[in-house]
């Protein structure tokens, strides 16, 4: 068996243990993926055949990575040949939205659908929710669509459908959400289609409500893995039960110290309860990592240990001590910045540009380390989307735009429903054909209003510096009032606008600085040239927040920000205790991205929402031992950079 000679000791013992439940802890940098591949493997060798096995995942690049590790291992390890593998059957690799279609096309026809149903996306899914409230006259700025289709998601990832949510109505809201989910549904069965959440909730209904469906599929699957166990919400939790038959040969992979998605429903019960659900529950633990070194595995031990809603582990590593980790105290979020984009510069001069990483909380944060790496001409990359291209960005620069220029209808076409008025495509194709008096006497008056509004705006234009400009633009338009109460995407949204206010502050002295923050705004992708094509997507610094980092890594990582109210957040200053939890796994995961140094650093100072704020180091910080880390500062002063060592 010379597919388990690269395994070490507690590998094996998973790899080989095939009969019965069993729950993999591994570690970050743990080898995960290779663990449950070579148990897949395993099981085959064993003589079960293939397609018997059924392995679940989280995104289609997972899926596709161990289906093709599996199949790999298959043709090459196993038989010692190179000639494609033969056997009966392949295991069934796929994620659970992917399996929710399988099921559902095998069995369309007892819930009345047929195995073409339509997937609607989630643009589709706004799209009706928004006919639906125009039926029932319901203000689409008052109730954001995107908003109440947030919450009929969440409500189905919980496991909660329509007819339960509707019996357990407590507020005006959910009495709102449940009227408009009522047409939503009505739409989606005209329609003979389903949304994603439906995916998931239709096949574990067909599962619970037919028998012979689920015996069909135990039969079929007897040999259950799921990975990254700890981010299952509800549904798929269910769904992983209804699966598993009588045998109990389930194996599920992961790690309640990388729950970051609780947001998304993902519930750390579901593993922590593993032995509950399962008595006869094998556990076994891989606390050996492959990826950092010793100073940064002590680090993270040190971090998460602090944690109580967790399955006890401790890191170690074979690898080197490495070097120390670099801690940066900062005199504002520039000097941050430059400290950052100083180091990758050194760091450059022996290393590629997609070995490195900056990680940061919340995205609003990558506008001022963008500026620095441009600044010294450093490839980058933002993983997720660039600063002044972000939708909410360019919303707030449309209403600068239009209130000089009415007749830049491109403008006035993006921000005239932005926040939602109730003017709709027709309207508009009407107010730009000139038509506007043959509109109704109501429509005329939300039109008049939003001519007014930018009227207001161009006054106070004429008087007011840029970085007031754009404040009194995010309380005047509607979206501050929007966004402040939304979901974790619509804070996120009013943040990356509050960062617009500090970046006016730069042109606030300059004569016509509000023409010159949009002259500057609009040639940002004149510096396209810094940053990667799609041909050459590998070339460049990355930059993300460290959500988007989860199952990744870099050989040197900076985490920047890292003060009280940032990370952690002040969203979860006021949360329960799992929320607090989270924050530090979220820093957890930060640290173990990092392979042979990593940089924390902070601001003393922060400008948000145009003024500067006082800011005390994150507490996580201070659960790092001393011995492990160099103190450092970075102070500029007149335009000259001052480094403390």
């Amino acid at each position: 068996m010379q597919y388990i000679d690269s395994l070490n000791d507690k590998q094996k013992e998973a790899v080989l243990y095939t009969d019965g439940p069993l729950l993999i802890v591994a570690g970050a940098g743990a080898g995960r993926t290779k663990t449950i591949t070579h148990r897949i493997i395993h099981v085959i060798h064993e003589g079960v055949n293939p397609s018997s096995i059924l392995a679940v995942t989280f995104t289609n690049k997972a899926a596709k990575e161990m289906r093709d590790r599996v199949m790999t291992l298959l043709e090459d390890k196993v038989h010692g040949v190179s000639q494609p593998f033969n056997h009966a059957g392949v295991p069934f690799v796929s994620t659970f939205h992917s399996l929710g279609v399988h099921i559902i096309k095998e069995n369309a026809h007892l819930i009345g659908l047929t195995k073409h149903f339509a997937i609607i996306d989630e643009s589709d899914a706004v799209s009706i929710i928004k006919d639906v409230m125009k039926e029932h006259d319901i203000d689409p700025k008052q109730h954001e669509p995107r908003k109440i289709k947030s919450i009929i998601s969440k409500a189905k990832g919980d496991f909660v459908t329509l007819e339960s949510y509707r019996a357990n109505v407590k507020s005006s809201i959910q009495s709102i959400v449940a009227l408009i989910w009522g047409g939503y549904e009505a739409r989606l069965k005209k329609e003979k289609g389903l949304d994603f959440d439906d995916l998931l909730l239709e096949s574990v209904l067909i599962l619970r409500k037919f028998p012979e469906v689920k015996n069909k599929y135990q039969e079929r699957w007897q040999y259950v893995h799921i990975d990254e166990y700890q981010d299952t919400n509800e549904v798929q939790y269910e769904m992983t039960k209804l699966l598993v038959g009588k045998e109990e040969n389930i194996c599920v992979v992961g790690d309640t110290d990388q729950n970051i998605y609780s947001w998304r429903g993902a519930n750390i019960k579901n593993m922590l309860h593993f032995e509950k659900d399962y008595p006869n529950a094998k556990i076994v633990m891989l606390e050996q990592n492959y990826r950092s070194t010793g100073k940064i595995i002590e680090a993270a031990n040190n971090v998460i240990e602090k944690n109580q809603y967790r399955v006890p582990k401790t890191l170690f590593t074979k690898n080197v001590d490495g070097e120390q980790i670099v801690v940066c105290e900062a005199y504002d979020e520039v000097s941050e910045a430059d400290f950052v984009a100083r180091e990758i510069d050194e760091l450059l001069k022996k290393n590629k540009p997609e070995d490195i990483a900056i990680l940061y909380r919340a995205n609003f944060q990558s506008r001022v380390l963008e500026e620095a790496l441009l600044s010294r001409q450093i490839p980058y990359q933002v993983l997720g989307v660039k600063f002044f291209e972000r939708k909410e960005i360019k919303d707030i620069l449309s209403y600068v735009k239009a209130s000089l220029n009415k007749e830049s209808l491109s403008d006035i076409k993006r921000i005239i429903n932005t926040p939602a008025r109730g003017i709709g495509k027709v309207t508009l194709t009407k107010i730009f054909a000139g038509l506007s008096a043959e509109l109704p006497a109501g429509m005329q008056i939300k039109i008049n209003k939003f001519y007014a509004l930018l009227e207001d705006i161009h006054e106070y234009i004429d008087t007011h510096k840029p970085s007031e400009i754009v404040k009194y633009i995010i309380e005047k338009s509607g979206l501050e009032e929007e966004l402040s109460h939304g979901t974790n995407e619509e804070m996120e949204r009013l943040e990356n606008m509050k960062e617009l206010v500090t970046l006016a502050i730069k042109y606030d002295a300059q004569d016509d600085g509000i023409e010159k923050l949009l002259e500057d705004a609009s040639l940002s992708s004149d510096q396209d040239s810094l940053i990667p094509s799609e041909k050459n997507k590998k070339n460049g610094v990355r930059l993300m927040t460290v959500h988007a980092s989860k199952g990744l890594e870099f050989k040197y990582v900076f985490v920047t920000g890292l003060e009280q109210d940032l990370f952690p957040h002040a969203r979860t200053g006021t949360g329960t205790k799992e929320d607090k939890e989270e924050e530090r796994r979220l820093f957890y995961v930060a640290l173990t991205r990092a392979e042979k140094k990593l940089y924390l650093t902070y601001a003393s100072l922060r400008t948000i929402f145009g003024m500067k704020q006082v800011n005390t180091p994150s507490e996580f910080i201070y659960d790092i031992p001393a011995h492990l880390t160099d103190f450092t500062q970075s102070y500029s002063r007149g335009g000259e950079k001052i480094v403390y060592l």
